[in-house]
């Protein structure tokens, strides 16, 4: 354990005017609250903090920090109070001491909770300081050094991915690849043994083979640099195995096959030169493609910059090599701590390096829960990046496979919800297109948009699915209560009675609902039936039958024979009838599939537990499923206000086509001249003389898809055609 004068020594070490009074103090403190703790190792427990802080000391950072290392256990360890803590060490301390501690007081249910969290929090407080993530990060790597102690195998593997998928990716977000590379090798080497010690044993026997091979390169590539007028530093070593290990996966290579099993650095004065550099490199040795990579002229996120290329080596051996000035070199290394300013607090929160924290700050204000901002936090952290630009020139990085509508969320919220096409290097393309490095991307917006519920199937960044599904889940809210409040009036009514606001709120905490909106909600989407609403509201009343009242007069017998019920005669709603306006696919309300309802056919909707109402055609065969269960049917017509309107609907028609030349162009041509569109064809059998298909074809109304129907009957190359029910 490292002592308290060792400490001090090594702080000041870099920063003579470091507060030596209050390290001290510090170091005493924690030593005093942590007391006879001990350590699955056996050892104490105040150990830990003093070795977070020596790692700290190693980032060469500020007094406030290391004093934090040494007390981020205490608030959730120990007796201390953040109070105490404040008044002994200062509120900046303070507070930093808060943002490390996880939040283990809490009633959790299960440790993915727990780790979803615990990095909520650590978000919020690095938000404003990102000194809580180095501190952060400097305890996880001393856990895992640490971590073999552990004797719960279980434990040690979940402690090991939690640091894979978020810790490390964390540190390469703020540039520190020294802390990144080691948090990597250590939970690789807990979460697959066999796979490290097979490429550990593959480099052994390439050292043994030529274990010389590395000087006598480095010295070839000082003397090819030194020919052409430049002195520099040429440093060479092996990758490291999770490195080797993730490529080999990445890119289904072999370990033979991978370029840079051997990385050599080449340091030199200023930029001119690690341009010269490479000239200098391309001219003599024959260059690897695809492997040239000018993080210079354009820098990663975090403010990595280097040259990187890859050639057949000096002795015909595949290398990789990086170019870059010291500064650069120490910034790859040890990332924002490389540019720590002590009398200014340290780098700012809002510079161009830290987008992606103020993205993780969208995500956390659009995720419901912990678990859904966790996938989002590790959609975000954990992909290879492409970089795109704006029409201005501006950069965005983005992970590889993200379309535009990611892109249009990264530019803004907004540009993301009102997104409506994009002209990607000039070209209109369709939003699920994937974005290439180097592409121009003009977002075409309009305020008439909103997010679309498809949107999520194909876009890969956190925000834009936390956006997309915040946007699905309000507008989902409003139908089912929209639908709730024309269930419940309807139950009311039928009794004599008026829904009153007052009446709801009395009765809200018997279905243990915060709000009069929620109970209303909840009645919309099925959960609660609006006649145990009423019964609630009103005691005396009687249950009319099993089930509940909250259901149309539409027996099961007229179901079965397609008979139209009162109100359904015409197509039009009735009294009592509810009217379907804006509907979207997939929320409150929604079209069933089954038997694709349209515009003039007789429906009836079915109350589905959470998903609000599915309106099915009167003749559909899945409404048998329904027939012991009337209290989940609705009397329901087509509003009058979708006559004309020019919505599309999609029809379902079963064709029989002769198999000969121009059959399926006449169909096309019937069905196009008729003003429909074919939205999905699929052959279902084919014989020498018949092909049998199901075509879907956006229409306007039943009558629309009649009259197609018509044209394609009297069409010679058709043989048959009816509607699908299914």
């Amino acid at each position: 354990m490292i002592r308290q004068f060792e400490l001090v020594e090594r702080v000041q070490a870099y920063d003579p005017d470091a507060d030596e009074d209050v390290l001290n103090r510090a170091y005493v403190y924690g030593l005093k609250k942590h007391g006879n703790q001990l350590r699955a190792s056996g050892d104490p427990y105040f150990s830990h903090p003093v070795e977070v802080a020596g790692i700290l000391a190693e980032m060469r950072l500020d007094t406030a920090s290391i004093v934090t290392g040494l007390l981020h256990d205490t608030l959730e360890d120990t007796d201390a109070t953040r109070d105490e803590i404040a008044g002994m060490f200062g509120e900046d301390i303070a507070r930093l001491v808060d943002g490390v501690t996880k939040l283990s007081r809490l009633e959790i249910q299960s440790e993915s909770t727990k780790e979803a969290e615990n990095l909520r929090k650590l978000v919020l407080a690095m938000s404003s300081d990102i000194r809580v993530l180095l501190v952060k990060l400097a305890d996880r790597l001393h856990n895992m050094r640490t971590l073999h102690h552990i004797k719960e195998p279980a434990r040690r593997r979940r402690i090991a991915r939690e640091t894979m998928d978020l810790y490390a990716p964390l540190a390469s977000r703020i540039g520190m690849e020294k802390v990144k590379r080691e948090l990597e090798e250590l939970a690789f080497a807990e979460l697959n043994p066999d796979g490290r010690t097979s490429v550990l044993a593959r480099q052994g026997y390439l050292r043994e083979r030529g274990d010389k091979l590395v000087p006598q390169i480095e010295v070839e590539l000082v003397r090819t640099l030194k020919d052409g007028g430049l002195n520099a530093q040429v440093s060479g070593r092996e990758k490291a195995p999770y490195s080797i290990w993730r490529k080999m996966q990445t890119k289904n290579v072999s370990f033979e096959q991978l370029a840079d099993i051997m990385a050599f650095r080449i340091i030199v004065a200023d930029v001119a030169q690690c341009y010269q550099a490479l000239g200098l490199l391309h001219g003599k040795y024959q260059v690897l493609p695809q492997r040239f990579k000018d993080y210079i002229s354009v820098p990663k996120p975090n403010g990595y910059r280097s040259l990187h290329t890859g050639v057949i080596g000096p002795l015909g051996q595949r290398i990789e090599i990086q170019i870059r000035t010291e500064e650069m070199q120490d910034q790859a290394e040890r990332g924002v701590a490389a540019h720590w300013i002590y009398k200014q607090g340290g780098p700012s929160t809002d510079a161009p390096q830290y987008a992606w924290l103020r993205s993780l700050m969208d995500i956390l204000d659009k995720a419901p829960n912990a678990e859904e901002f966790l996938e989002h936090t590790k959609l975000e952290m954990f992909q290879d990046q492409v970089f795109c630009f704006t029409p201005k020139g501006k950069l965005i990085a983005l992970p590889r496979g993200a379309t535009p509508i990611d892109f249009a969320y990264a530019v803004h919220s907004q540009v993301g919800d009102t997104c409506v096409g994009a002209k990607i290097n000039g070209r209109m393309l369709p939003l699920r297109t994937q974005l290439s490095n180097g592409d121009q991307v003009d977002i075409i917006t309009s305020k008439a948009q909103t997010p679309s519920p498809t949107w999520e199937r194909f876009v890969v960044t956190g925000k834009a699915k936390a956006a997309i599904r915040r946007f699905i889940r309000t507008r989902q809210r409003e139908q089912y209560i929209q639908l709730g409040k024309s269930l419940l009036d309807k139950a009311f009514h039928e009794e004599g009675y008026e829904v009153t606001e007052k009446g709801l709120d009395g009765v809200r905490i018997n279905f243990k609902q915060a709000s009069v909106d929620d109970l209303v909600a909840t009645v919309g989407a099925g959960l609660v039936g609006a006649r145990e609403v009423l019964t609630a509201v009103y005691p005396g009343l009687k249950q009319p039958r099993k089930g509940g009242a909250d259901v149309v007069p539409i027996s099961r017998a007229r179901a079965k024979s397609g008979k139209p019920g009162e109100g359904a005669r015409s197509g039009k709603p009735e009294d009592g009838q509810i009217a379907i306006r804006g509907l979207i696919p997939g929320m409150a309300v929604h079209f069933a599939r089954c038997c694709h309802p349209l515009p003039g056919d007789r429906i009836v909707g079915i109350i589905t537990t959470g998903k609000g109402v599915t309106i099915h055609t009167i003749d559909c065969a899945t409404l048998e499923s329904f027939s012991e269960a009337p209290e989940r049917w609705i009397d329901v017509g087509w509003d009058s206000a979708n006559d004309g309107d020019g919505g599309v609907y999609t029809g379902r028609l079963k064709v029989t086509v002769a198999n000969q030349p121009g059959s399926l162009s006449s169909l096309s041509t019937v069905i196009a001249r008729h003003e429909g569109n074919i939205s999905n064809l699929r052959i279902v059998n084919r014989s020498m003389d018949f092909f049998d298909m199901v075509i879907d074809v956006e229409v306007a109304d039943v009558k629309h898809l009649a009259d197609i129907t018509a044209a394609l009957r009297a069409t010679p190359a058709i043989n048959a055609v009816e509607r699908a029910r299914n």
